[in-house]
């Protein structure tokens, strides 16, 4: 059985395209040049044996005047992945949307389905007639800071649920715009992969951390039709899973974020055969990273609790670090910004530690999905 990307390690360019609460926007495929450096910045990642990436198209830039698309930037990156053989898994809306959408209109939905649609048509135009696709990234988190606590776009409170049951609808209807042009096309739904941890010595706040535990849950079950049925949730939603992996996902309830050296930070390895248990899906680790001297030990213990968990048999397929190539004022990618020739600089320690695991981590895939072939439990088709 083949896996569902051929390397284990996956590059992921930062596609952030948030309004500010001063009015500015974001638009981090610009500001990491990656617009300009696309066929270069894929020709590194082959460099280091990286063959597949998650990127983005972006919804602002493809939009810029309501109901005019215009996909020459997306197309060109298409082209430049097409020429450097590499696989692109495309995020179609990261944290941004045109400014005349209003997400908790009724016709969100229907407009960002036709938007996916046309994305759709332009990959299989560009030749690629089975696209991996996330419809709309890490759903938990845009609901709680936009619509919940006022820390991002579109900087509402207390409308946390009613924002991430938009985002559900609109996503239903994205899949389904999309099949209905290219029906080969397979989708990641990346969440947040969290934990709250119980203050011992408060015994009444254990039910409110059982709960936001189980949130992280909520637009998968939503997606998939375990709850909230009149949103037209379905299995067949749910295709692969993606988790979001960083040094600061375990904390309390007052936001003291829990160390993975603490005894009370539950290891990676038990969380995602949580998720693996409650879905059944293929799933992939879809972000990870740390910062400066972090980012290779960061790796190596993300790595071996992936080793660990394929091991007990969930079927994970792949790791990707994201960023991959530094955002302005951070130190957080393999690659670092480019000087005024293009070029970036690797981070040498990182590049070991992705060569270091790269072998041990491909061995334990292929045991895990020959064990699964054996015992008829191999998930990765749609």
């Amino acid at each position: 059985m083949l896996p569902l990307c051929e390397g284990v390690f996956l590059g992921g360019f930062d596609c952030s395209a948030q309004r500010l609460e001063d009015g500015r926007r974001l638009d981090m495929i610009a500001s990491t040049r990656h617009d300009v450096l696309a066929r270069a910045d894929y020709a590194r990642l082959r460099s280091v044996g990286m063959t597949t990436c998650r990127d983005g198209v972006s919804w602002v830039r493809s939009e810029r005047h309501p109901g005019v698309l215009d996909f020459s930037v997306a197309r060109r990156m298409a082209r430049a992945a097409r020429e450097t053989h590499v696989r692109v898994m495309w995020d179609l809306m990261r944290f941004g949307w045109p400014d005349d959408v209003d997400l908790f209109s009724s016709a969100f939905p229907a407009r960002f389905a036709h938007y996916a649609a046309r994305v759709a048509t332009m990959l299989r135009d560009e030749g690629d007639e089975a696209p991996i696709l996330t419809p709309i990234d890490a759903m938990s988190r845009l609901a709680w800071a936009g619509g919940e606590v006022r820390a991002m776009n579109p900087f509402e409170s207390a409308r946390g649920v009613e924002l991430k049951a938009q985002l559900v609808r609109a996503t239903i209807e994205a899949i389904e715009a999309i099949r209905s042009v290219a029906p080969r096309a397979r989708f990641v739904q990346p969440e947040p992969l969290c934990r709250v941890v119980p203050a011992a010595l408060q015994p009444k706040t254990w039910r409110r951390v059982e709960a936001d535990n189980l949130l992280q849950y909520q637009a998968w079950d939503m997606l998939s039709g375990r709850i909230w049925p009149s949103l037209g949730g379905h299995p067949s939603y749910l295709d692969v899973v993606g988790v979001s992996v960083h040094p600061g996902d375990q904390c309390m309830l007052d936001g003291t974020v829990i160390r993975r050296h603490d005894e009370r930070y539950t290891p990676l390895a038990d969380l995602l055969a949580l998720v693996y248990a409650r879905y059944g899906r293929p799933m992939v680790v879809s972000a990870t990273g740390s910062e400066g001297d972090d980012r290779a030990p960061w790796l190596r213990y993300v790595a071996g609790e992936c080793e660990r968990a394929m091991n007990r048999g969930c079927e994970l397929h792949a790791i990707t670090l994201y960023p991959v190539v530094d955002r302005p004022g951070s130190a957080d990618g393999l690659f670092a910004c480019p000087d005024d020739l293009g070029q970036r600089a690797v981070h040498e320690p990182l590049l070991e530690e992705v060569r270091r695991q790269n072998g041990r981590l491909i061995r334990a895939r292929t045991r895990m999905l020959e064990a699964r072939r054996d015992a008829g439990t191999y998930a990765v088709s749609a």
